[in-house]
């Protein structure tokens, strides 16, 4: 399955989220760290799934960049 990340830079590092995974997010203070840790909140999250029986959500949300004439 491929799920949608979105990854988000503040002031004190990076956060990262899965709009399909409600409450599967991870933070961190480099982008490669956020990478490493979402991937395996979101492995981490599917196996809770399973483990109580529950149907697993197919991928539904994309992401696009919309231009604006600055």
């Amino acid at each position: 399955m491929r799920y949608m990340v979105i990854i988000e830079r503040s002031p004190q590092g990076y956060g990262a989220y899965v709009p399909d995974l409600p409450g599967c997010i991870a933070v961190a203070d480099t982008e490669e760290e956020v990478r490493r840790l979402i991937q395996e909140a979101i492995e981490f999250h599917l196996e809770g799934l399973k483990e109580e029986g529950k149907e697993i959500p197919a991928p539904r949300s994309y992401g696009e960049f919309v231009e604006i004439p600055a």
